[in-house]
């Protein structure tokens, strides 16, 4: 859409994915916009809350954040700000950096008269400074005011979770699961990082008598022992003596954690091919099964995430559009008809071709009963089967033909067909004709003709 390609949306939303698996919940705030028509912020995981409306439907988002002086000034305006914050304004210089926290609340509109805030509007929105805030005559009035204050038609606070138990607002990732493991390896690091290090330089023994003479060592520690020349004639010693930390098993350990961390990311579900690299008896039926299986494990996620996330942003743009006469008018086709969203990114489009491995399996199965029973295929309607594995595998719609083209073509060939049939039958009596006449010129004796003598006739 070339609303999203001219905003800052693209942008937006990779911040909202990466928080969505580190975090398990991510927010976008969508506005209007004069210029781009629409302008999204991301809120930093950590400084908002939510809560879920009797539906659970995240629908309720406070957060508290800071601002400059000069910030709070440019985006509320000089005469929405408190005292405190017009006199650091008015100092400038240094002033003008001072941090001020500010409160920010989008919640549905369910009492119109408690803010002033008109009833149309489903949700509305207020932001004020933290603490309370007084406003002279002329701001937005009265004490403690608000920084500012409105009225939506659609939410403009689009939370998404990654995954959810019971009721819960904010959701569980990938990120939280890996946790654990993320901490252990980089624990297995700085060890496998101290065992390399004391490999190449171990940590030494020396007998007491060498303190104050000149060595030469590298840099590490070294240990005095008392007679150590008199027991084994050595003047230096490693201190682990011919003991080495094993590398090579924390290694191997850290490429175990690895893995665990790739699984817990899904990363072997979108490998699924690079899988069998190291086998050479691969079938397409295991490819599909196990692509199947990988798809279904992200199932639910990718359902929330249009529920939740891609629909309310479509639907908040295209109001937004529509309010400001941006969009042009419908074509009659769909002028008071509902639309359907459907998604065509590559993972969506990986979901789809998933499921035509039933439809491959029920074809095959069909086929391998005609020669036992061909009234089997009676069952199934196969121009349906093509269009739908056609879409199912997101295949330009041109290549599969409409019904009316269908019909037209089996129309022709119909007639073909009969055409044919009638040519073959004239030539046939033609033939026919030609025999019979020839038969009856042929004289087989008492007043007879061969053709008589066939027919009885005569």
């Amino acid at each position: 859409m070339l609303v999203f390609q001219e905003s800052n949306f693209y942008n937006s939303i990779a911040i909202v994915y990466f928080d969505l698996v580190i975090f398990g919940t991510a927010v976008m705030l969508i506005y209007e916009d004069f210029e781009d028509v629409i302008h999204c912020y991301n809120p930093c995981f950590g400084e908002f809350y939510l809560d879920n409306d009797g539906k659970y439907n995240p629908e309720v988002f406070f957060r508290e954040f800071t601002m400059t002086v000069d910030q709070v000034v440019d985006m509320f305006g000089i005469d929405c700000v408190s005292d405190q914050v017009r006199q650091l304004y008015s100092e400038g210089k240094a002033a003008l950096t001072r941090e001020i926290i500010v409160a920010h609340a989008i919640e549905p509109n369910t009492d119109a008269r408690k803010f002033g805030i008109p009833g149309h509007f489903k949700f509305r929105e207020c932001y004020w400074e933290w603490g309370g805030s007084t406003y002279p005559q002329g701001g937005y009035a009265q004490a403690p005011g608000f920084l500012r204050k409105g009225g939506y038609h659609e939410n403009p606070a689009i939370a998404v979770r990654w995954d959810l138990v019971s009721n819960d607002a904010y959701g569980r990732s990938p990120g939280m699961d890996a946790l654990p493991d993320v901490k252990q390896l980089q624990q297995q690091v700085r060890r496998k990082a101290q065992a390399i290090d004391k490999t190449v330089n171990p940590p030494m023994v020396a007998d007491i008598q060498l303190k104050n003479q000149p060595a030469s060592l590298l840099p590490g520690g070294t240990t005095y022992i008392a007679g150590m020349m008199q027991a084994n004639n050595a003047g230096y010693a490693p201190a682990y003596g011919n003991w080495k930390p094993g590398i090579a098993e924390i290694s191997e350990d850290l490429n175990e954690v690895r893995d665990r961390i790739r699984r817990t990311f899904y990363n072997d579900l979108f490998q699924v091919i690079s899988q069998f690299q190291t086998r050479s008896n691969v079938s397409a039926t295991e490819i599909d099964a196990r692509r199947s299986e990988a798809l279904v494990m992200l199932g639910p996620v990718l359902e929330r995430i249009e529920y939740e996330l891609l629909s309310p942003i479509i639907e908040r743009t295209f109001a937004i559009m529509a309010r400001n006469g941006v969009l042009p008018p419908a074509p009659p086709e769909i002028q008071g008809q509902n639309i359907d969203i459907e998604y065509v990114s590559m993972l969506a489009t990986a979901q789809l071709a998933a499921a035509t491995s039933g439809i491959e399996r029920t074809l095959q199965l069909a086929g391998g009963l005609v020669g036992v029973n061909p009234e089997v295929m009676d069952n199934i309607d196969i121009d349906f089967a093509i269009e739908k594995y056609s879409t199912l595998m997101n295949n330009d719609p041109r290549m599969i033909r409409s019904p009316g083209q269908l019909q037209a073509i089996r129309k022709m060939r119909a007639q073909q067909a009969q055409q044919q049939q009638q040519e073959m039958m004239a030539e046939r009596a033609a033939k026919l004709a030609k025999g019979a006449e020839t038969l009856s010129n042929v004289d087989v004796g008492g007043g007879r003709n061969a053709l008589q003598a066939m027919t009885g006739v005569g």
